[in-house]
């Protein structure tokens, strides 16, 4: 059995060992490949209880069920070719405008983020955006930065929308009605800023096409080659249906998450009818073969990404280590107590500053305990930190670091200086401007 000291100090050493390889990823390994056997290894040195350990995980299971069932809604909705159609109807409601261009990608990836999470709004939006911009002729770089920007801002809004706000959820007590109520003006604040940020900051790329820029001749050639012409895009449109049933069994499975979450139940079981529905529609009609439908179960499968979800846990687990062992009293003297506006910005800055030096996942894991007390209203304050606050540094979200792999992939720079300076302009003013929104919130419906 360790003591206090040496066992915070493994703890430690455990978590940046584990937020080093998610952010390095090397040779594109899991993150729970360091995190799962660190957990077992601060279980073995009895730095935590076994029973202590359990019991993180058995509080941590509805979300990791939650989060998986999400995860496969949003891996189906792409296969339903909802994000293709969604790209063709920007790229035509845009009507060559980069500006009108702009506005469509902040309203598909802020309801995305919002309905989906900010996965699907990263891994699944982001590819369609780099072709919209491309069938618009405009240059990629104001749609790809604010898919970032919006994946993490944009967040606020309902438990589904991000793992942390799942988090949040539970700490704070909250049906998923009145999470929603309190946060969207908030969601709407950070859209705002984003919005007016993103169009002063890429002026000049919303001026021109995509030609003109050095970097987008490879977009522009790609534009210019006669098998990716205007009229086959057309053609590609026309043939394109709308998922009309996937569309409605989604609505519902939303519906279910509210009425869920209002009569006491998990909201996990409505994501799982949902994906069971959808899945259940496409294996029937779309894989008349066993073969097609087997591979289409498996691939449903790998998309909750359990060793994600296996991550998360372990990570829970280290974390509590971490904080049981000294960092809760001393994190204690710093933060403040009570929902007034000044202590929820305190809570909120310290949150987001956190965030950016050890992961937002961490670090709400390490907050919530912390403010717990204080009220929902806190918890919320935590949660927008947490959220907005990895939009000025990579490390700060795990998402964002897929954003930006994805961004190279499509042989397009993602440079650390630009990242941060679009950063400096809209974090300060999305906490600030969101936090305050928060309040005048829980004033106005009374939450404590």
């Amino acid at each position: 059995m360790l003591n206090s000291w040496p066992a915070e100090a493994t703890a430690a050493v455990i978590l940046a060992i584990v937020l080093v390889f998610a952010v390095v990823r090397p040779k594109d390994l899991p993150e729970a490949v360091p995190a799962v056997p660190g957990a077992l290894l601060l279980c073995l040195l009895g730095a935590i209880s076994w029973t202590e350990a359990w019991s993180q995980v058995s509080h941590m299971l509805p979300t990791i069920l939650f989060l998986a069932g999400v995860l496969m809604l949003s891996h189906l909705c792409q296969r339903e070719e909802m994000f293709d159609l969604a790209g063709r109807m920007m790229a035509k409601g845009a009507q060559g405008s980069p500006v009108k261009l702009l506005a469509l990608v902040f309203v598909t990836a802020s309801v995305t983020t919002a309905l989906l999470s900010l996965d699907a709004t990263i891994v699944l939006l982001t590819p369609v955006i780099f072709t919209t911009a491309s069938r618009v002729g405009a240059r990629p770089r104001p749609y790809v930065y604010g898919t970032a920007h919006l994946a993490n801002s944009a967040s606020l809004l309902l438990p589904v929308s991000n793992l942390t706000n799942l988090l949040a959820l539970s700490a704070a007590g909250l049906t998923f009605p009145r999470f929603a109520a309190l946060m969207v003006g908030p969601w709407l604040v950070a859209i705002l800023i984003e919005y007016i940020a993103h169009r002063r900051y890429f002026a000049t790329d919303l001026s021109v096409s995509a030609g003109l820029d050095e970097q987008d001749a490879h977009d522009q050639e790609e534009d210019d080659r006669p098998d990716s012409g205007p009229r086959e895009q057309d053609t590609q449109d026309r043939e394109t249906a709308v998922p009309v049933f996937s569309l409605v069994v989604l609505a519902l499975t939303l519906t279910g998450f509210v009425v869920l979450s209002t009569l006491g139940a998990e909201p996990f079981w409505a994501a799982l009818v949902g994906v069971l529905i959808i899945a259940g529609k496409r294996l029937v009609k779309n894989s008349p073969k066993p073969g097609e439908r087997l591979a289409e179960v498996k691939e449903l499968g790998w998309a909750a990404n359990p060793w994600f979800l296996l991550f998360v846990m372990s990570l829970s687990i280290i974390v509590a280590t971490v904080v049981d062992h000294g960092v809760a009293a001393e994190m204690r003297t710093v933060i403040p107590s009570g929902d007034g506006l000044v202590s929820l910005l305190i809570i909120c800055l310290l949150a987001a500053l956190l965030a950016n030096l050890v992961n937002n996942l961490p670090a709400v894991l390490v907050m919530l305990p912390l403010v717990s007390g204080s009220g929902p209203t806190a918890v919320l304050a935590v949660l927008i930190g947490v959220n907005v606050g990895p939009n000025l540094t990579y490390v700060g979200s795990l998402a964002t670091l897929l954003w930006r792999r994805i961004v190279i992939a499509h042989d397009h720079r993602a440079e650390t200086a630009e990242f941060t300076r679009l950063g400096l302009i809209t974090v300060p003013a999305c906490l600030v401007g969101c936090t305050v929104a928060l309040w005048a919130a829980a004033t106005l419906m009374g939450a404590s």
